[in-house]
């Protein structure tokens, strides 16, 4: 008689696979980004148990978010040799744990969100979800300009952090709003043109997809940096944060444009690469800058 030989899945590697689905890597920057909206609209040093509650509780709508996307997308994640290996298309958790750990997530994050900072927090952390996988996940089949519509609940997470400051939006938020809005558009078409033959293969009809030449996403690139210009500056223009910020924002989103140039003369996987990573070091310089200069508003 032979012995049954069972198969023991080590214990960790749920738990890894659920914390693949909520993409902490990615999201590090959704939570710093509320963070620093709290405490620029925070009049007085802030309270500890209201900025730890919005922090925690947008960390959990956006793993909850991050679930979502991946439950939805699981097909076209099969079809991407950077994604294949998600735990949802490579079979290791099934989309009913998915859901549930989306469902939980979410619930407890707006939870947190509404008891610890308050309602209006919760809502603007609620739309941002809604139009994120609502929205914008099912549009990346439909039109190129997903990248548009992604960039609206992309740069919520600081009016996050502003509500649950002050409970109200002021039209700081929305400064802080723009500065990302236009900040993103950069930075997702370069990996968008990154993995452009990823998106083709799996039917994704972004920019950068049906642009294999880079002309227009390269534009469209530069465009939203020449934007950024002024925008970031405003702060200071406003009368938020002494001239000394916007020297700096000034010299931060120069150097952002230069690069972005560079990928319009120089369309090839070096310029995307490059445009990346100065996209990704200009958003975090930036609020260094601004919490190092903002003025407590009364």
């Amino acid at each position: 008689m032979k012995a049954e030989v069972i198969a023991v899945q080590p214990w960790g590697l749920p738990v890894l696979d659920f914390v693949a689905l909520a993409k902490p890597r990615l999201n590090v920057l959704v939570v710093a980004s509320t963070a620093v909206g709290y405490w620029l609209g925070a009049a007085t040093a802030g309270e500890t148990l209201v900025f730890l509650s919005t922090v925690l509780g947008t960390a959990l709508v956006a793993a909850g978010a991050s679930a979502l996307n991946q439950l939805v997308e699981r097909d076209v994640d099969a079809l991407m040799r950077r994604t294949r290996l998600r735990p949802l298309p490579d079979g290791r958790l099934q989309p009913m744990e998915a859901g549930w750990f989306a469902i939980v997530t979410v619930t407890g994050g707006l939870f947190v969100l509404a008891l610890g900072a308050n309602l209006l927090a919760a809502a603007v952390s609620a739309l941002t979800l809604l139009l994120y996988v609502g929205i914008y996940t099912p549009l990346k089949r439909r039109t190129a300009f997903a990248t548009l519509v992604g960039a609206v609940p992309g740069a919520l997470p600081p009016m996050i952090g502003w509500a649950a400051a002050r409970g109200t939006l002021s039209s700081e938020a929305w400064m802080l709003f723009l500065i990302v809005f236009l900040w993103q558009i950069p930075h997702f078409l370069s990996i968008a043109w990154i993995y452009r033959v990823d998106y083709v293969h799996a039917g994704l009809r972004l920019l950068p997809a049906r642009d294999p030449e880079a002309g227009s996403a390269a534009r469209y690139a530069l465009l939203s940096a020449l934007a950024l210009v002024p925008v970031a500056m405003l702060p200071s223009l406003t009368g938020a944060t002494p001239s000394r910020y916007a020297a700096e924002a000034l010299f931060l989103t120069t150097v952002l444009v230069l690069v972005a140039i560079r990928f319009v003369r120089r369309r090839d996987l070096s310029g995307a690469r490059w445009l990346f990573l100065a996209s990704l070091a200009y958003l975090p310089l930036l609020w260094v800058a601004l919490l190092a200069n903002h003025l407590p508003a009364p």
